[in-house]
């Protein structure tokens, strides 16, 4: 993939991404978005062994307050949206299909809701929805005003200076493959959320006010299921630690335009079942929109 940075129409800021522009040519985009505490290396195994890059342009960007999009600055769903708006009209796109992880999940489906002619079909791979929590994601959404209250202490002392200079960056490929060799050894579901979900290791990768803020915009009531009106297909992990996959299930088929794969996997199935993650992708983009080709 090739880097690019673009300017948010919103405030100016520059966002960086990824590009990889599709083999025929042609002028149809998938809009690759990562969930929180991560970055778009979170896509690079999807887009090196998709078949859709024959006749999609790949979009990978840093969201936000990530990786190479680094800012201590605000960050929600809204301004999310918009800078993936304004992505999608610096490459001249007129829509997109957005696939979306966990929050980048909730942010896909944000942006259908706001910018609906811009948005041809979304791919939601464990949405996070608030009433669907269970486990650790159920405390902390419990203790969300302590939480907010931190983030707001953490960034007054950025304000005075006290921050670190140095963020390190994190290739999440090179992760997957460590956590797929020890899945290779019957490492279990409570286990692959200890190496993903983990606070330690997160912090080294990202500002402290950045994470607690994007944990609790994780949290945000997300738009109504039945008033999408453009394809879905969603991707749930049938062992996930993070919420009740019967409750997440029925959300989904509130979607007039849905349609529902489980996998064998906790919510980081793109590390877990890469090849069912792509299969599922390729099969459901390339037969829902064969007409555009």
């Amino acid at each position: 993939m090739t880097p690019t940075q673009f300017t948010a129409s919103f405030d100016g800021f520059r966002l960086a991404s990824w590009r990889r522009q599709a083999e025929d040519g042609g002028s149809r985009f998938l809009l690759l978005v990562h969930g929180g505490a991560s970055n778009h290396t979170r896509w690079s195994e999807f887009v090196d062994t998709t078949s859709l890059t024959r006749q999609w342009t790949m979009l990978c960007p840093d969201m936000r307050g990530n990786g190479a999009s680094m800012t201590r600055g605000r960050q929600d769903l809204e301004l999310w949206c918009a800078d993936l708006r304004d992505l999608l009209a610096a490459e001249g796109a007129e829509s997109a299909v957005l696939v979306g992880h966990s929050l980048g999940a909730n942010i896909a489906l944000r942006f259908a809701d706001l910018y609906p002619d811009q948005t041809m079909g979304l791919v939601l791979i464990d949405p996070l929805f608030r009433n669907a929590l269970k486990g650790r994601q159920l405390r902390i959404y419990r203790l969300r005003w302590l939480l907010w209250a931190l983030a707001g202490g953490v960034r007054a002392l950025n304000a005075l200076g006290l921050y670190r200079r140095q963020i390190e960056d994190r290739d999440l490929r090179e992760l997957d493959a460590e956590t797929r060799a020890a899945i290779g050894n019957d490492v279990s579901f409570q286990e692959i959320a200890r190496r993903y979900g983990a606070l330690g290791p997160i912090l080294k990768h990202m500002p402290t006010a950045n994470y607690l803020r994007q944990s609790l915009e994780s949290f945000r009531p997300l738009p109504a299921p039945d008033g999408i009106a453009v394809p879905v297909l969603a991707l749930l992990s049938g062992g996930t630690t993070l919420s009740h996959l019967d409750i997440t299930r029925a959300e989904i088929e509130r979607f007039p335009d849905g349609e529902l794969h489980v996998l064998e996997a906790n919510h980081w199935p793109i590390t877990e079942t890469p090849d069912a993650v792509r299969e599922a992708i390729d099969d459901w983009v390339s037969g829902r929109f064969a007409e555009s080709c």
